[in-house]
């Protein structure tokens, strides 16, 4: 993929929820809401303070997110459906227990 989001913009796919609960029900697509949930792809270099002076990214390419159910911009890159957002619309990364 030939795409680099800009300044302190992130680059996310979405993670497909389960199809089923911890019950056994199979939920049907109608019902499914869309997950909070994704992974960076690519990552932009970062914000800029007042004095031109470079803010860091708090995530990078792989950390899978929570984002706020609302947050991004759906795009379509190379056939696929991505969410470009700003990393303060990320909430937190998860990780491997």
């Amino acid at each position: 993929m030939a795409f680099k989001p800009l300044h302190d913009r992130v680059l996310v796919r979405r993670v497909e929820s389960d199809e089923k609960t911890k019950g056994g029900l199979i939920i049907p697509d109608s019902a499914k809401e869309k997950p909070a949930e994704g992974v960076v792809v690519a990552c932009g270099d970062g914000a800029r303070k007042d004095s031109g002076e470079l803010i860091s990214m708090a995530v990078k390419a792989g950390d899978r997110i929570l984002f706020g159910k609302w947050s991004g911009t759906e795009v379509s890159i190379d056939g696929e459906e991505l969410l470009i957002m700003k990393e303060s619309d990320i909430l937190g990364v998860t990780e491997a227990a």
